[in-house]
């Protein structure tokens, strides 16, 4: 079996696991998805891409909501060509755009999409693909699709005023010594993350918050991540409790959300939480002691960034020290187009709508 330290591609990360262990959760269907399951259907719909011609470096567009073909689309995507995750709710005009700006070959889309595509000429160059078309055969992926080196992941970033502009995430091995791949290694590292632990999934999987740190470093630590079809505060706790989850990762808008709800009393489920992790905006710390005080358990702030594979730094699990209003020392420094970005300890984070650069990241050639 191939340890933690060891996976060279992402169809290899999916393989650290025993093959009966619970990779993925639907809550809703009460669907378990085990290790063995997932990589049979990443394999099959992988080699699916190759039989259409799709080769190394072709772009993938996924235009899929949360849920199981999201997760096997991405990571067949990966496998065959390049993955280029898209927002499923964007309009028939962004999506033509997105098509276009990546070059896709083919599109990844639910299986309604074909039919209502036949009326948008806009999407008619681009072919689609049937989420749930999978072979029932296992088929051997083809040798070239399982080099070492990945072409790059296009993620999109979100700029305060003008056309959000692809970024390069992940342009290299899964391998925690690489330059760009550490990205989920340095996840689950930092959070000790193990295959007792329980993700669940409140971001969505086209966002790189969603993808890379609740569900890839998830997946890479063995453990198993629950995938709401969408985040729902009604029935948030509920699930957190009957799925045993022991941590989740979300913005400050649904922790606010989800502390408002709560009142002053502690949800049930709450009681099985090691963490909860707050990223992609500044939490205020007024908030973050009022959720340490309902919720009973650390949370921990960390500042990420798209072009840096997501986490640049956060405040460590306990004992380690957590500072409110600041987003902890870096991890490892990230390197981008041959220059390093580096997070300096305990830096404040940037008030929330202040538009000024983020200060205190130092470029070093």
């Amino acid at each position: 079996m191939i340890s933690m330290s060891d996976p060279q591609t992402l169809l290899q990360l999916i393989q650290v696991a025993p093959a009966e262990a619970a990779a993925i959760v639907l809550p809703e269907a009460g669907i378990r998805v085990t290790y063995n399951s997932l990589r049979e259907h990443v394999t099959a719909v992988a080699d699916s891409l190759a039989a259409l011609g799709i080769a190394r470096g072709d772009r993938i567009a996924t235009y899929l909501p949360n849920g199981l073909p999201a997760i096997v689309g991405f990571l067949a995507a990966s496998v065959a060509g390049t993955a280029a995750p898209l927002n499923p709710g964007y309009r028939e005009d962004e999506v033509a755009f997105y098509l276009e700006d990546t070059s896709a070959k083919v599109l990844l889309c639910p299986p309604m999409a074909p039919r209502a595509r036949a009326k948008r000429p806009p999407l008619a160059a681009c072919p689609c693909f049937p989420s749930k078309w999978i072979p029932p055969e296992r088929f051997a992926l083809p040798a070239p699709r399982m080099a070492k080196w990945l072409p790059l992941l296009p993620l999109t970033t979100s700029p305060w005023c003008c056309t959000p502009a692809a970024a390069p995430a992940a342009q290299a091995r899964a391998h925690p010594a690489s330059q760009h791949g550490r990205f989920t290694h340095n996840i689950m590292a930092h959070y000790q993350l193990s295959p007792a632990d329980v993700s669940l999934c409140a971001m969505p999987l086209f966002h790189v918050h969603g993808l890379v740190a609740s569900t890839l470093s998830t997946l890479l630590s063995g453990g198993t991540v629950v995938v709401p079809g969408k985040f729902n505060p009604l029935s948030f706790w509920r699930t957190v409790r009957d799925t045993g989850t022991t941590w989740y990762s979300a913005v400050p808008t649904i922790h606010n959300l989800l502390l408002t709800r709560a009142g002053g009393e502690r949800p049930a489920g709450a009681e099985g939480l090691r963490f909860i992790r707050s990223c992609s905006a500044s939490l205020p710390p007024e908030m973050m002691e009022r959720m340490e005080r309902v919720f009973g358990v650390p949370v921990l702030e960390a500042y990420g960034m798209t072009e840096a594979s997501h986490q640049m730094a956060s405040n460590p699990v306990p004992p380690g020290e957590r500072k409110p209003g600041s987003v902890g020392p870096h991890r490892h420094a990230h390197r981008h187009h041959g220059r390093t970005w580096r997070a300096p300890a305990n830096r404040p984070a940037r008030r929330s709508g202040d538009p000024r650069p983020q200060r205190g990241l130092r470029l070093r050639e």
